[in-house]
């Protein structure tokens, strides 16, 4: 029995494809960058924004910044480790102004009742 339904079992984009059916694909150049470990990246880039491409791009396979010149790739960016708040505390204040600050602090909790 028929539901009637029109496009039962079809869904988007479903039917036949190509450029008959969707019509001509935009122009596009395609831009070659390579990394320090000499994998090969090629972007595709409309052919209007040709002039205005990046100049570094990141290679998806290790991550490193590639760039145009085969022979000259960009150098690694270099990755600042971690730091704990307690780090960069002690970049602003020296040992004796954290120690005033801690004197401070249980001298006001002593003078509350809350420590002895």
């Amino acid at each position: 029995m028929a539901s009637g339904n029109a496009i039962r079992g079809s869904r988007v984009g479903a039917g036949p494809s190509g450029e008959a059916e969707r019509g001509d694909s935009a122009p596009c150049v395609h831009i070659s960058y390579w990394c320090s470990n000499g994998h090969e990246t090629r972007p595709t880039f409309a052919d209007e924004v040709s002039l205005a491409v990046p100049e570094t791009w990141d290679c998806p396979r290790c991550g490193l910044p590639s760039g145009q010149d085969q022979a000259n790739p960009p150098p690694a960016t270099r990755i600042e480790p971690y730091k704990t708040h307690l780090a960069y505390v002690k970049e602003r204040r020296s040992q004796t102004e954290g120690e005033a600050i801690l004197d401070e602090a249980l001298r006001a909790l002593r003078d509350r009742g809350l420590i002895c």
